[in-house]
């Protein structure tokens, strides 16, 4: 999960459909981003787990075992449970993928995808990574690690990726409230400061780089 939680310390940004927030906002759906993630990680060989990815501190096969946390975080989320998966921040550790994970994390992914198509899970409060917070904020939220982390593996993996139109604007709509290119930075942080990019870029650019990625990176 993003590493917004812990350099905006526990303030949430404005949020469209919020009291007070200047936008309004539909039910995003998820499933678009979902099964494309899904698709990517499906797809990824065994010999390709040590791969370096975008996230300087996350191998392949560690940012893997991070989209299956977060998949069950999420929908935890949307359901509004309570419980050890939304009070705690997945993070990201190869050794922990264990031998069903092409069939289990796309799985996750679609379980993710129905929750929050549900028109309940975008109201209220909620719960995510031990914060109490608004529902559509952590929605917002969902689509932005859908986006980032399905371009990740793309880009680790050599596999193309596309993202529509109505989730690259939630994900940027969120992203624009807190990035800062003065975040934590280092080897050890997933999401760094966010990167300028030219005027004119495709919003994907500037989604990845509000996230703290290179849009230019390769594995080398």
């Amino acid at each position: 999960m993003h590493g917004w939680l812990a350099r905006t310390g526990s303030a949430w940004p404005m949020i469209p459909g919020l009291l007070g927030s200047p936008f309004t906002m539909s039910i995003v759906d998820l499933g678009p981003g979902a099964q494309r993630l899904a698709d990517l990680v499906a797809r990824v060989g065994d010999d390709e787990l040590g791969k370096p990815t975008p996230c300087p501190a996350y191998t392949l096969g560690d940012l893997i075992d991070h989209v299956g946390g977060l998949a069950l975080a999420f929908t935890a989320a949307a359901n509004k449970d309570g419980g050890g998966l939304v009070n705690q921040t997945p993070s990201g550790d190869a050794a922990r993928l264990g031998g069903d994970w092409r069939v289990r994390i796309p799985r996750d992914l679609a379980a993710l995808a129905g929750a929050w198509r549900e028109p309940a899970a975008w109201t209220g409060m909620t719960r995510i990574a031990g914060m109490d917070a608004p529902a559509e904020a952590v929605g917002l939220t969902a689509a932005d690690e859908l986006v980032v982390h399905g371009w990740d593996v793309a880009r680790a993996t050599g596999q193309p990726y596309a993202c529509g139109p109505e989730l690259l604007a939630a994900a940027e709509s969120f992203l624009v409230q807190f990035a800062s290119p003065d975040a934590p930075a280092g080897p050890e942080v997933p999401f760094g400061p966010s990167r300028p990019v030219p005027t004119g870029a495709p919003e994907l650019d500037r989604v990845v780089a509000l996230a703290g990625r290179d849009p230019g990176w390769s594995p080398g």
